[in-house]
């Protein structure tokens, strides 16, 4: 590790870093869900009663019709979800900047056997217009068939669709008789920023025409757990079969159960959402007129990409931690989490305008 710049070594850093959302803590109520799911034995692979409780929950959330499924992380819900919509000689189709391609280390190619077609997008965002020009490939033997349009809410880059681009993208879709995943890992920041409401979800999801839902519970404050829920129960039936297939099945399903239905209870997972989306505003506010700082877009969820001298960049990430993102043009990621307080903000903000006067 490098010494402390002298510009920072005076200042109190924050407790928490700026690099993700995966390294915050877990609640205090997601881990008294699992203390309290500890007291006795219960049936394995999901046939215990706290299972059976939090799918009661996804249900009142994305309705009667969906079925859903408790799995490890996210990357594994991914490729449950893709696995039981995808048909042999079919491809998925998603953004260039989607995480199953880029940051699951080819995982939905190794464990699917299927091509994923990439569409060049520059805010992560895919347009119906480029759904619709796949049509040339519909019906040619020697193309792999776009059976699946997956996106991401929020994306990537910390942009959200809003509920008629959804429907905009799901109806060019299905008129090529493709089936629609959502990639949720962050669906709570989604819902928060977007209105912040049960129906807020309902209309990007249930109302949009999605057939499955990943939804995210890690990066919202658990220390694992995340659900398939599909909309659609005709693509359900073989998802039983695929769960445990995919690697994705628990034994002892319980603990991560226990853990989603405290997240549900009480809306915690949109309250914890939109105290982080309101950490990003704050971070927002307090760097973006400081000289060097400049930012593509202001942020929509709890992730900010700001671009900054490259003699900062080191210096700032050794005293509290965050990625780079686009190291061509000095960009950088800051990403805020249900944990991260008011005076983290505060001092991290300190660090930055002290860093950037060091070098004036």
């Amino acid at each position: 590790m490098n010494p402390i710049h002298p510009a920072l070594i005076n200042l109190p850093a924050p407790n928490t870093t700026f690099a993700s959302d995966n390294s915050a803590g877990v609640h205090l109520a997601a881990l008294q869900a699992i203390i309290d799911a500890n007291t006795h034995h219960a049936l394995a692979y999901g046939s215990d009663s706290w299972t059976q409780d939090v799918q009661k929950r996804f249900k009142e959330l994305f309705g009667a019709q969906s079925e859903s499924f408790i799995v490890w992380g996210g990357t594994g819900a991914n490729v449950m979800a893709l696995a039981t919509l995808l048909q042999a000689g079919e491809c998925v189709v998603c953004s260039d900047k989607a995480h199953i391609a880029l940051d699951e280390t080819g995982a939905p190619e190794r464990a699917l056997g299927a091509k994923l077609l990439t569409l060049p997008t520059n805010d992560g965002k895919i347009r119906p217009e480029q759904i619709s020009q796949l049509s040339s490939l519909i019906g040619v033997q020697h193309h792999a068939q776009p059976g699946v349009l997956s996106i991401t809410q929020a994306t990537e880059l910390g942009t959200l669709y809003t509920a008629d681009e959804i429907r905009a993208l799901t109806f060019e879709a299905k008129k090529l008789g493709m089936r629609v995943h959502l990639d949720g890992a962050r669906i709570a920041n989604a819902t928060a920023a977007l209105g912040g409401t049960v129906d807020t979800l309902r209309d990007f999801t249930v109302h949009a025409g999605l057939d499955v839902v990943c939804f995210g519970g890690t990066k919202a404050g658990l220390a694992f757990g995340e659900a398939v829920v599909y909309l659609n129960p005709e693509h359900a039936r073989r998802a039983k079969y695929v769960h445990k297939q995919v690697n994705q099945l628990p034994s002892k399903m319980r603990f991560a159960a226990a853990q989603l239905s405290a997240l549900l209870d009480n809306q915690l997972w949109l309250t914890l959402a939109t105290h982080a989306n309101q950490m990003a505003q704050r971070l927002y506010h307090a760097t973006k007129d400081i000289s060097g700082v400049s930012y593509p877009h202001a942020p929509a969820i709890n992730g900010l990409f700001p671009i900054l001298p490259r003699a900062a960049i080191e210096p700032l990430a050794d005293w509290c931690k965050f990625w780079d993102w686009d190291e061509s043009i000095n960009q950088v990621r800051w990403m805020t989490a249900w944990d991260t307080t008011e005076q983290d903000v505060d001092r991290f903000a300190a660090g930055v305008r002290a860093i950037l006067a060091s070098q004036s």
